[in-house]
């Protein structure tokens, strides 16, 4: 073999053993890469165990111990797991007024329109009352005929009176002539004839003044007839006016201006609707209540009012009055709640929702993640959440732990506290013994806790009662 041969093949078994070390170098670290990242898919796959697992791992060997755990920490309240149940109604005012005229006439102006406050007396419509007054000034001219009608009957009673004066003194003067004759008749100084004449005159006077007497009775009745009709003209006078007085319109009660019926130029009669006002110092609303709940519900109870109108914003209101009589295909009786409403910022026609207080007593109320029971952290030892109505009877279940936060601000701990257990609703446990309202409790956990635990507070703890 020759030197160049011999020395090239030396240079190609070098450079042979130089990539087979290389080769075996990135083997050596991908088993150590794969060694430490890859324990935990090992172990969650059973194909290494957790203990070896965390025995070989850097991480195992150097654990989290002196790190507190995470929770979240709430403050116990008392409330009541039956939900109340809400009733749709609307709102309207609590008296409603139809201003309507009582005469027909032409509406000559609106002095309001919707949405207007008005106050009680105030005018708010002018009719047309060209007619009407027309019928006022021929009732004032008739009974001035008529009054003077009157002052004439009173003259001729004046007159009748007069001649019943005349009539007594010519009774007088002539029973006196009949006397004197008469006593002459006797003596003979005159003919008896004389006398009797003289007789006569006297009965003559007398008749004449029983007639003056009769006819100042008549006049009198004249008078009073007259009198009469004065008296009957001045009520179609006053009746006139008053119907004159009806063309202007006022507002029978202080209110808001809800709706509007005519227009001005429009011809309105008796009974036609001019303006709707409304009384909105307290509304109203009337809701169907089924039967099977009227028990519950009594005159004078407080109700909790919410309005879509208004967010985030409840209203008391107060049961005014219960129908007696209910709906008999749905069998649902109509009661009536109103809200006072000083500023009047609740309208009419509002969608409201109207909850009856429950007449359930309330006790302290944790979620199903507060409990640490005998079947895990939040389990459920022997009935589902909401498997049971907060209505049906209690069955108390011990065996359940609440942890309440102890310690400072500083190094908040936790203490075990075993609670009574009641109904569960919707997520939420009722605590019957065990933790009282106002103490902080750990509402949720990140691991299960022990006894004396020390604990870190989420950002979503509750650190101060409202």
């Amino acid at each position: 073999m020759s030197p160049d041969v011999s020395a090239a093949l030396s240079r190609q078994q070098a450079s042979q053993k130089s990539t087979s070390k290389l080769q075996n170098q990135k083997i050596s670290l991908f088993i150590l890469i794969f060694a430490v990242l890859g324990m935990p898919w090992l172990t969650s796959c059973g194909i290494l165990p957790k203990a070896e697992a965390e025995a070989q791992s850097p991480r195992g060997q150097q654990g989290e111990a002196g790190k507190p755990t995470p929770v979240d920490v709430a403050i116990a309240r008392s409330e009541s797991l039956q939900e109340d149940v809400q009733y749709i109604g609307t709102t309207r005012p609590i008296r409603e007024i139809s201003v309507q005229p009582q005469v027909e006439g032409r509406l000559l102006s609106l002095k309001a329109d919707v949405g207007d406050a008005v106050a009680q007396g105030q005018i708010v419509a002018q009719l047309d009352d060209t007619t009407l007054l027309t019928s006022v000034n021929q009732a004032q001219a008739e009974l001035a005929t008529l009054q003077a009608e009157v002052a004439r009957a009173r003259t001729q009673v004046a007159n009748a009176r007069t001649q019943v004066e005349q009539a007594k003194v010519e009774l007088q003067q002539t029973q006196r002539d009949a006397a004197r004759l008469a006593g002459l008749a006797r003596q003979g100084a005159i003919a008896q004839q004389q006398a009797e004449l003289a007789q006569t005159e006297a009965q003559t006077a007398q008749q004449a003044l029983l007639s003056a007497q009769a006819q100042v009775g008549t006049e009198q009745q004249a008078v009073a007839a007259a009198q009469g009709r004065v008296k009957a003209q001045q009520s179609v006078l006053a009746q006139s006016r008053e119907r004159q007085s009806y063309s202007v319109l006022t507002s029978p009660i202080s209110g808001v201006v809800v709706s509007k019926g005519l227009e001005p130029g429009d011809l309105a009669n008796p009974g036609s609707e001019i303006l709707k006002i409304g009384d909105f110092s307290r509304v109203t609303v009337v809701v169907p209540v089924s039967e099977l709940e009227l028990s519950n519900i009594r005159v004078g109870q407080s109700v909790r009012v919410q309005l879509d109108a208004f967010k985030n914003k409840e209203f008391l209101g107060e049961v005014v009055r219960i129908s007696p009589a209910a709906n008999v295909a749905a069998r649902q009786v109509p009661v009536e709640v109103t809200i006072a409403n000083p500023k009047g910022e609740i309208g009419s026609g509002l969608l409201a929702r109207v909850s009856f207080s429950s007449n359930t007593s309330q006790r302290v109320v944790v979620p199903q993640t507060a409990l640490q029971e005998a079947g895990g952290r939040g389990g459920r030892s022997a009935e589902e959440p909401g498997s049971r109505g907060a209505g049906e009877p209690r069955n108390p279940k011990p065996a359940a732990t609440v942890f309440v936060l102890t310690g400072n601000k500083q190094q908040p701990r936790v203490q075990a506290r075993p609670v009574t257990v009641g109904d569960r609703v919707n997520g939420k446990v009722e605590i019957l013994s065990g933790l009282k309202p106002g103490e902080r409790f750990v509402s949720r956990a990140g691991k299960p806790l022990k006894d004396g635990e020390p604990v870190r507070l989420s950002v979503l703890s509750e650190t101060k009662a409202p």
